[in-house]
């Protein structure tokens, strides 16, 4: 009878450890099948701050110095075709240079024409278009004078269309060269008071702010 007892206990604490080890296993089954979850918000790394140095554009307003050289000194704006002419000295691409790029390249370019290469350009003032689209209420173009977010730019626009505006698919379309980039960014839970990373355009973007789906 001892024995019997014995080997029952045996059986049972056997019976009890392969149930939780088979309990366990299929925990860490289930947990692995599942996917982390990320709230994705669309907005790349490069994006969550203001670009530093700034690019110049067509109808951007200079001021050029030249601290030796007075008679050279100009301001004006950068000419549709992208350049800026200099007193005596000529004509010069400026479009996609920073300030600091295009005061090496006057000196590059015209360096042989200055008793001292010394020369200073300052970014008077600049203003670039976004453009805004779909469930907005004042849809078309704007102008920006500053770093602003592509939440700011829908605010310019008149704000969301609340009754149709689809805030978590609202996309960004940029073009880069000769590649058009897409970015998808979620303002559903930024409008709801929770933080997310800003999203910065650049110019010439395009907002487009979809509508939700509905069935008639």
């Amino acid at each position: 009878m001892n024995y019997f007892r014995s080997l029952g206990l045996s059986i049972t604490a056997t019976q009890r450890s392969l149930s939780l080890f088979l309990v366990a296993s299929f925990l860490t089954f289930v947990t692995g099948c599942q996917a982390p979850t990320t709230q994705a918000t669309g907005a790349p790394t490069d994006n969550s701050a203001p670009q530093k140095a700034i690019e110049l554009r067509e109808g951007d307003s200079l001021k050029i110095t030249f601290p030796t050289a007075a008679r050279l000194d100009t301001a004006q704006q950068i000419r549709r075709d992208g350049k800026v002419v200099l007193p005596v000295l000529g004509e010069i691409d400026a479009v996609g240079l920073t300030p600091a790029e295009l005061e090496k390249k006057i000196i590059e370019v015209f360096g042989s024409q200055l008793a001292t290469k010394e020369v200073s350009v300052t970014l008077v003032t600049s203003t670039y278009p976004v453009f805004i689209n779909g469930a907005v209420l004042k849809p078309g173009k704007i102008t920006a004078d500053r770093p602003i977010t592509a939440l700011e730019a829908i605010m310019e626009a008149g704000g969301f269309h609340f009754g149709t505006a689809n805030v978590s698919k609202v996309r960004v379309i940029r073009h880069e060269g000769q590649e058009v980039k897409t970015f998808t960014l979620n303002f559903k839970g930024v409008l709801q008071g929770q933080p997310s990373p800003p999203f910065y355009v650049k110019p010439s973007d395009i907002i487009y702010v979809p509508e939700k789906f509905t069935l008639f």
